[in-house]
């Protein structure tokens, strides 16, 4: 079994309150194409960056993490059961979900046993979705150059080697299921500055390059990023496209 290897437990409070929503007409596309509504799986839930749009369009929704930190960050919700579980083993009761959801954390699991609990949850007709994204684009030249430096000069080391597959928009990782033909997605936010630097605290590399050289990187990041922004308080275009790769799970 691959080994959980916690990159965001301490990181949880930054990704609760800076990573960007995922666009509703994402969470549409994928109940339109489920038989039944009845269960929602997110699986590797973090601090419940889908679960409540989930739980806006499915009776009952399973929120799983293998991280205990990042599930007490999670939103409440009376829909929404969190639990503290990997990935390969939910403990879910089989042939029950309709919608396997996993956003931004496929890279992350063994997938030869994550594929196999799939099929052992899913109910009929059930539908296993996984997205990701990659590194943000603002609307100004400058600050995407900065960003951009940030991302693979200073942090590049202490990014996880899994990282490349998010880079790839998963199309590097195995999908063993026939893919449903969906729309492109893309997440969209206005943000000030300090907006930017707390959704750039809660990356993973930002939290490898404390640990291994004890010093915060985000203050030279920070200077980088006001030189290029201007009144910290105006708000700039951001946007993540989504890749998104979605399978009707077949029978067992």
């Amino acid at each position: 079994m691959k080994p959980f290897e916690d990159h965001f437990s301490r990181l949880a409070g930054a990704y609760a309150r800076y990573r960007p929503q995922y666009p509703p007409e994402l969470f549409e596309a994928l109940a339109s194409h489920c038989a039944r509504l009845d269960l929602a799986w997110d699986c590797a839930c973090g601090s419940g960056q889908a679960t409540l749009a989930l739980a806006e369009r499915f009776a009952a929704v399973i929120a799983t993490d293998a991280s205990a930190d990042q599930v007490a960050a999670a939103p409440p919700h009376p829909r929404v059961t969190y639990r503290v579980a990997p990935a390969e083993a939910s403990g879910i009761d089989a042939g029950s979900v309709d919608l396997i959801a996993v956003a931004q954390s496929l890279h992350w699991f063994d997938l030869e046993r994550f594929y196999a609990e799939v099929r052992r949850v899913a109910s009929p007709q059930g539908v296993l979705a996984v997205w990701t994204y990659d590194t943000l684009r603002v609307d100004d030249s400058g600050v995407d150059a900065c960003v951009r430096s940030a991302y693979e000069g200073m942090l590049g080391p202490y990014w996880p080697a899994e990282r490349r597959h998010v880079e790839s928009g998963y199309r590097t990782l195995p999908f063993p299921f026939e893919e449903l033909q969906l729309p492109g997605f893309a997440m969209q936010v206005r943000w000030s500055l300090p907006q930017l630097l707390g959704m750039l605290a809660s990356w993973s590399a930002v939290g490898r390059y404390r640990k291994a050289r004890g010093i915060d990187p985000l203050p030279q990041i920070a200077r980088s990023l006001e030189a290029a922004w201007g009144e910290p308080a105006r708000e700039r275009g951001i946007s993540w496209p989504l890749s998104v790769r979605a399978a009707r799970v077949p029978p067992r």
